[in-house]
């Protein structure tokens, strides 16, 4: 496989506005399925239900929502003890799969840009998996596919750096898809508390920010809550975060990770926010025309311009902090990554750095 696992596409039939929905659905969890035929009949389930919820929102919110996105493994949950072999083999889907295939339908039904986000295999690297973000456009075809490159307990890129690196390049690492609803990059859950990968995908162009999330939500600011804004506001782009409703068949309590689906847009200004449960409440205008304007003027507020990134490029080659390539070879356990974490910690105390 190459390089064209990762799409990069150009539209040059602009939209300069339209509307977009960060859809709060509950995420079935596959945990207790028995077998892989098992779990493929409940994520079918899930998208034949996801796609009359598409279709009713559509028509509540207006044929000019072009853009839905969804939560976080919003077809699966998340594993919970099961080894990275069980849950590759049990939960994860096939690039090419009928999955995606179903997923396409939906899209090319209603004429949007569908996100989400699920755990995906690469036969580039057998016995792992990656946390994939994508988007399939109104044709049905994926058009972006980005692997999570911050995760606890999953396998990254990074893990497998300089393999991956030579499969897919770095243009494949921060993907930006370049769309007719404007250039289009992804973020997965925590991710947007790192500055460096929105920056990254920021510096290929990236104006909206889709991000599928699976989080605590409450009356108090979160720091991904706060993060949000902050990402929205330093790259003067859009931020479209979809949490989830709930995970049900799952020993974690339902509503741990239920509600604040919301749109922000390049200025920081909340535009529409969900509450608890499923919800298609997240719903606002995108105007590219206003966002690109603001790109364009010059002056104190138009911080992406004013960015100097030579200041920072030596200190960020001279530092080093969690490895990479530490699951180039062999089978990993689980507890590699809790490992992996508390030698970083160690030796960043021994060199005083924390």
């Amino acid at each position: 496989m190459s390089h064209a696992l990762i799409n990069m596409t150009t539209n040059t039939d602009n939209l300069e506005s339209f509307r977009a929905l960060a859809l709060q659905i509950t995420s079935y969890a596959v945990n207790q399925a028995s077998d892989r035929q098992a779990t493929r009949a409940l994520i079918l389930n899930s998208i034949n239900r996801l796609s009359q919820q598409i279709a009713a929102s559509i028509a509540f919110i207006g044929f000019d929502c072009r853009l839905v996105v969804l939560p976080e493994y919003f077809l699966t949950g998340f594993p919970l003890g099961e080894s990275l072999g069980v849950w590759a083999d049990k939960a994860c889907l096939e690039i090419d799969g009928a999955e995606y295939e179903a997923l396409g339908r939906i899209a090319q039904k209603h004429r949007i840009f569908l996100a989400g986000n699920a755990y995906e295999l690469d036969p580039n690297f057998p016995g792992l998996y990656f946390q994939t973000c994508f988007v399939i456009d109104p044709s049905g075809s994926v058009v972006l596919r980005y692997r999570r490159l911050y995760s606890m307990f999953a396998p990254t890129p990074h893990d497998v750096w300089d393999k991956y690196l030579d499969c897919y390049g770095l243009e494949g690492v921060f993907p930006v898809a370049k769309t007719e609803i404007g250039n289009l990059a992804a973020l997965a859950s925590e991710e947007i508390l790192y500055p460096e990968v929105a920056r990254c995908l920021a510096m290929r162009g990236a104006e909206i920010f889709l991000h599928s999330t699976s989080e605590v939500y409450g009356k108090t600011l979160t720091p991904k809550d706060a993060a949000k804004i902050t990402r929205a506001v330093e790259n003067q782009a859009y931020v479209v975060s979809a949490n989830t409703a709930g995970i049900v068949n799952s020993p974690i309590p339902q509503a741990s990770v239920d509600g604040g689906s919301k749109i922000i847009d390049h200025r920081g200004i909340v535009l529409a926010e969900a509450g608890i449960g499923e919800s298609m409440a997240a719903f606002a205008e995108i105007d590219l025309k206003a966002l690109r304007r603001d790109r364009h003027r010059p002056g104190l507020n138009n911080l992406l311009s004013r960015q100097r990134f030579e200041l920072y490029a030596e200190s960020y080659s001279q530092s080093h902090f969690y490895p990479p390539n530490t699951m180039l070879e062999g089978e990993i356990d689980r507890k590699h990554f809790i490992h992996t974490q508390q030698a970083t910690i160690e030796r960043l105390d021994q060199l005083g750095v924390i």
